[in-house]
């Protein structure tokens, strides 16, 4: 719970088709709970050109910033359209994206972050879910989209971690009627 006292539930997104659906997910979870939602898009500018890199391809800071912020837009646009609910706000953050979530996690009830599968045919999830699973500081559910299925039939599969949190990500499970899921404890 946040310093309010009402539940909280926080959504990592980035633009990819597992995040839309990730927000979606969180969305239908936080009017299930009557929580407050909190859209985090983190953003790490990159510092350096590689040498290899087309003269003056690379965005400025401002322009780079600009860029995340107009996908942030689009894709609470997409998920809620032109009105953004009450309850739920949006955070553009700069930072290594796992850090900045993980922080975000600290007054969460939950933490929803989205995979996609690896383009080199692994299924682990990536490097920021992996640190959110291991760091974050309440449950974190994991919302999949199988090889980028068209996001209006996404292929979620949610996975609550922590130990004491098995059964409520059962428990969950089945109130998302639909959605395959399967429950892991850290």
């Amino acid at each position: 719970m946040n310093e309010s006292g009402q539940s909280r539930v926080v959504v990592g997104v980035s633009g990819s088709l597992a995040s839309k659906a990730a927000l979606q997910w969180a969305a239908a979870e936080a009017a299930l709970r009557g929580a407050t939602l909190h859209v985090v898009r983190a953003w790490e500018p990159a510092r350096r050109t590689a040498p290899y890199a087309v003269a003056g391809a690379r965005l400025t800071g401002t322009e780079d910033r600009d860029a995340v912020r107009d996908g942030l837009a689009a894709t609470m646009l997409a998920a809620f359209g032109p009105v953004t609910p009450d309850g739920v706000t949006a955070e553009l953050a700069e930072g290594a994206p796992e850090r900045v979530i993980v922080s975000r996690s600290a007054d969460a009830d939950l933490l929803v972050l989205g995979s996609s599968p690896a383009s080199y045919g692994d299924d682990q999830p990536g490097s920021v879910v992996r640190a959110c699973l291991k760091l974050a500081l309440c449950p974190v559910v994991v919302i999949g989209i199988a090889h980028s299925a068209a996001l209006a039939a996404p292929a979620a599969a949610p996975v609550a971690a922590g130990r004491e949190h098995a059964a409520a990500g059962a428990r969950h499970q089945r109130r998302h009627a639909g959605l395959a899921g399967r429950v892991s404890s850290r």
